[in-house]
């Protein structure tokens, strides 16, 4: 199945998103430049030498320090931050969840100019309105993609055509040869007929002019 643009970038941003420990919500995302080239991605997880393994990824928790948002680094903020490209001026943001007022603050600071989300499933949340506040007075435009599933199946690559197929792909150029070679063969068997009937008039012919030289 052949992919646009939009869908193949979001599709990358939902793959690196796989990468999260996150136990309930994991989000990637992917930032391309004009000339649709990848310059960075990233998803929610923790700070560089912070084990994911070790550092909460409670949501609440009787003890506050034991809870997730203190910690973790979303995926928009490491998408940025591992840049490959100096600037990220006038580039855009794949990413599966709609921003968070933070994300969107770096968001705008960066250069991006285009928000292309899945989800907005906060969209009542003080931290989701206040983000697109941010948007609206930076000019950031945002919008869904129209495919909302993409399915990738490793084992594709190993499919081999049925024999029933090939043998069916095999007649069909086996005819178009024989019918070439009829053709051929209509062609040339009218050209025989041609020169015979040309031989006989021309016998014809020379009979005639023997008659009248002997009268």
């Amino acid at each position: 199945m052949y992919m646009d643009w939009d869908e193949y970038f979001m599709a990358v941003a939902f793959l690196v998103a796989k990468r999260s420990k996150d136990p309930v919500t994991r989000v990637g995302a992917c930032i391309v430049d004009n000339e649709n080239r990848i310059v960075g991605v990233g998803y929610n997880g923790m700070p560089r030498g912070c084990s994911d393994d070790i550092f909460p990824w409670k949501k609440k928790s009787a003890n506050k320090l034991d809870e997730k948002k203190l910690y973790v680094c979303h995926a928009e903020v490491n998408a940025i931050l591992n840049k490959n490209s100096n600037k990220l001026k006038n580039c855009r943001m794949y990413v599966g969840l709609f921003p968070c007022n933070e994300c969107a603050k770096v968001i705008i600071q960066s250069g991006l100019k285009t928000i292309i989300y899945m989800s907005d499933k906060y969209s009542y949340k003080i931290k989701t309105i206040a983000a697109k506040r941010m948007f609206d007075a930076a000019n950031v435009k945002r919008y869904i993609p129209k495919s909302n599933k993409i399915v990738i199946d490793f084992s594709e690559i190993n499919h081999i055509p049925s024999m029933k197929n090939v043998e069916s792909a095999l007649v069909e150029t086996d005819s178009d040869k024989q019918n070439h070679n009829d053709n051929n063969c209509d062609e040339s068997t009218l050209s025989l007929k041609n020169d015979k009937n040309s031989t006989n008039v021309e016998k014809i012919d020379d009979a005639n002019e023997e008659k009248t030289q002997l009268k």
